[in-house]
């Protein structure tokens, strides 16, 4: 039985993305940090709808003991991990000129290094085995379009691209890794406190003239994770409905 780890299990895409692997016959293990209640209930339709093993895991991506220690639970339970999908991620939007040090440096802390570790605890082991998929969860807003009022999560989206290229070369032949730059996504927690006026003006700058749904881009990553994408590797994958 293969296994993956998706981080920030709860969100819709993390879900979305469990559902995927799931249907595959993987054990999941979604991790958490406040949304316990809502990882567990994931957990259990996972269960129940594809018959599988699947377990939510407390991680503080801030603290690295708190990482060392999600690991270590997950080899309790699973023979092996054979795919990594850093999904977790925390964008705190406000207006440029609100932006504070401490904000900024909680996003990096979370979405780059807390990222770092967990990819390189796990990626070693990926190593060691001689197989194995890590997917980061990256953003168009990290390639292409510029909001300051995203700019500390623009810039550690920015970073995870990097990060994908420089991993991409410290685990090769045997580990591939890969990123998903998801354009705008109508997820509620994507859509919450825009303005109608907002949402409009930015559909009209996608080709395909709508947002695109969290299923869209879990179905993605478990490309990227699947044997038909044993070729792709060091690929910066945006999934945006064409935009301009």
């Amino acid at each position: 039985m293969k296994t993956v780890i998706i981080t920030g299990g709860s969100s819709e895409i993390g879900e979305c993305s469990a559902k995927e692997f799931a249907k595959r016959g993987y054990q999941v293990i979604l991790t958490y940090y406040q949304n316990k209640e809502k990882t567990l209930e994931i957990v259990e339709l996972l269960k129940q709808q594809y018959s599988i093993e699947a377990y939510a895991i407390y991680c503080n991506l801030q603290q690295e003991d708190s990482i060392i220690s999600m690991i270590g639970r997950v080899k309790e339970v699973a023979e092996g991990i054979d795919c990594l999908v850093n999904n977790a991620a925390v964008c705190y939007d406000c207006l440029y000129s609100e932006k504070t040090k401490k904000r900024f440096m909680e996003t990096l802390e979370v979405n780059v290094v807390g990222t770092f570790l967990v990819s390189k605890l796990v990626g070693e082991e990926m190593y060691q085995n001689k197989k194995g998929v890590i997917i980061h969860l990256s953003s168009t807003n990290g390639i292409s379009q510029y909001f300051p009022m995203s700019i500390d999560y623009d810039a550690s989206k920015a970073a995870l691209i990097s990060l994908t290229h420089n991993l991409s070369v410290a685990y090769s032949p045997y580990v591939r890794v890969n990123a998903v730059a998801p354009g705008f996504i109508g997820t509620k927690k994507e859509l919450e406190g825009m303005d109608e006026e907002f949402i409009q003006l930015e559909e009209e700058k996608i080709f395909l003239k709508r947002y695109g749904r969290a299923e869209e881009v879990a179905k993605v990553i478990y490309f990227l994770a699947s044997d038909d994408a044993s070729y792709v590797n060091n690929v910066i994958l945006e999934v945006d409905g064409g935009m301009r």
